[in-house]
């Protein structure tokens, strides 16, 4: 990487892994704490309404914040028509999911989700309206900025939260929880960013930026089905607090590999944009980027896998050890969450949203055939359906990486395979603590210790590129300081 670019990919990624790590550990924690005082089952009713927000939350930003991202002269004007945008959307969709929220409820069978969803659904419009904000915040990649905005909500939020649930409000201090962070949130991104729209909104913005983002919205309206239609299928097909375990071992797995790939994901796409014209240097940004975050992310989420049990029975007491085998489970389907990203960040750059939307009608179409076929049988055999259809995800998403950059399936497997290695010895490890290991938090100590004494040593004795450039920027980092 040019000089000035590593400078800004470190930075970027400092900032970002700050944002969310800082951010996770804080509801990691609030999580846990409410999860000793609320019920799987209240967990479970949130569930249900998982793929309906999510697909509001689509649809209101319609595309726009990635096509603002990519776009290199994006005007005031732009930025105000998709204010205006968001918040019309936001609207309309609170308004249809209040008419429709007692047919919601009719459908899961569950009479409390019709003030649930009118309540909850609150969120959409209040986070509307600092979209765009947050949006200038990846533009600049200011994470600096979003992890004080971030950490403040959570906190906040998260002690009225545990407050609400100490007082018996159940499933209420979920929604509770969300509301006060969504305002804090968005409040605290007017007050940072200090901008605010124009009163014009221009058809020709319009025009030019749905140009690209209409495609990645109908990609992300298949994408956000899928993600999200387990919930509907688990919630309609088994009890309420069968969808809660499986939506904790869902979060806990998702715990590192999503946050690591997601900052890996944001800071990457504004950094590919900046040399998405020269196919050499991106080509070899791209190969960086792989090589960091699967260092980072296999043996983290490999580990979680081995110490699972004494992991949940430390934190979240032997009332929710049917997660356990659903989150080992899981963790192979998101193992490779973020080369799937990164493959995707490539044609978000090269502007190709056509095939991101061709990749997603695929995919997805592949992907609800699994589920059905194992909707029908044990919760895990539904887990294990998930993990086919990442492997799937994952060479599809190869095929155009290769016609594009010439770095297809293969190279990419004898990229990551040295690191997958690796993962899997920590996994192996911690798996035998866990085992012989009875007491929950030695067992957690000591699998820590092992496992990240021999994972970095045998790095080095490999000489694996991401080791030897973390101890590079970790050297240079304390000179300056």
């Amino acid at each position: 990487m040019a000089e000035g670019l590593k400078t800004l990919t470190y930075k970027g990624v400092a900032w970002s892994t700050v944002e969310r790590f800082s951010l996770q550990l804080v509801q990691f924690v609030i999580s846990v704490i409410m999860a000793r005082l609320l019920d799987p089952s209240d967990y479970g009713l949130i569930g249900m309404l998982a793929i309906f927000m999510s697909l509001s939350q689509v649809f209101i930003d319609g595309g726009f914040s990635n096509a603002l991202i990519q776009r290199k002269d994006c005007s005031d004007e732009d930025f105000s028509t998709v204010f205006y945008i968001n918040l019309t959307i936001s609207i309309i969709v609170y308004g249809l999911l209040f008419l429709f929220a007692p047919l919601i409820a009719s459908f899961y069978e569950e009479p409390l989700l019709t003030s649930i969803t009118r309540v909850y659904s609150l969120t959409l419009i209040i986070g509307s309206l600092s979209a765009v904000h947050n949006t200038k915040l990846l533009i600049d990649i200011d994470f600096k900025t979003q992890s004080i905005i971030s950490l403040t909500s959570a906190i906040v939020s998260g002690v009225v939260g545990i407050y609400s649930a100490f007082k018996g409000l159940g499933v209420w201090a979920l929604v509770i929880q969300a509301l006060i962070g969504t305002t804090l949130g968005s409040l605290l991104r007017f007050f940072f960013v200090k901008w605010l729209p124009h009163r014009r909104f221009s058809i020709n913005s319009f025009r030019t930026l749905f140009a690209f983002g209409s495609k990645l919205l109908v990609a992300q309206i298949i994408s956000s089905i899928y993600d999200n239609l387990y919930n509907l299928f688990i919630g309609k097909r088994f009890p309420s607090n069968t969808l809660g375990h499986y939506t904790r071992g869902n979060q806990f797995s998702r715990l590192v590999s999503v946050n690591i790939s997601d900052i890996f994901n944001r800071v990457s796409f504004p950094l590919f944009s900046k040399v998405q014209e020269n196919d050499e240097k991106l080509l070899d940004i791209y190969v960086k980027y792989v090589k960091m975050s699967v260092f980072i992310i296999f043996p983290l989420v490999l580990g979680l896998c081995g110490i699972a049990k004494p992991l949940v029975l430390l934190l979240l007491t032997d009332k929710w050890l049917p997660c356990v085998p659903l989150l080992q489970i899981l963790c192979f389907a998101y193992l490779f969450n973020g080369v799937i990203k990164v493959n995707l960040n490539l044609l978000y750059v090269k502007g190709r949203s056509d095939l991101v939307l061709k990749l997603e009608i695929i995919k997805k179409t592949v992907a609800v055939l699994i589920l059905l076929a194992t909707i029908f049988f044990d919760i895990k055999i539904v887990c294990l359906g998930q993990v086919l259809y990442s492997l799937t995800a994952l060479y599809l998403n190869t095929i155009y990486t290769k016609k594009i950059l010439g770095f297809g399936f293969l190279k990419q497997m004898v990229t990551v395979i040295p690191y997958l290695s690796l993962g899997f010895v920590v996994l192996i490890e911690a798996s035998i603590i866990s085992h012989f290991i009875t007491t929950p938090w030695i067992s957690l100590a000591l699998s820590l210790i092992i496992c990240t004494v021999s994972y970095l040593g045998l790095a080095k004795l490999t000489h694996l590129y991401a080791y030897a450039e973390i101890m590079v920027g970790i050297k240079n980092y304390f000179k300056k300081v």
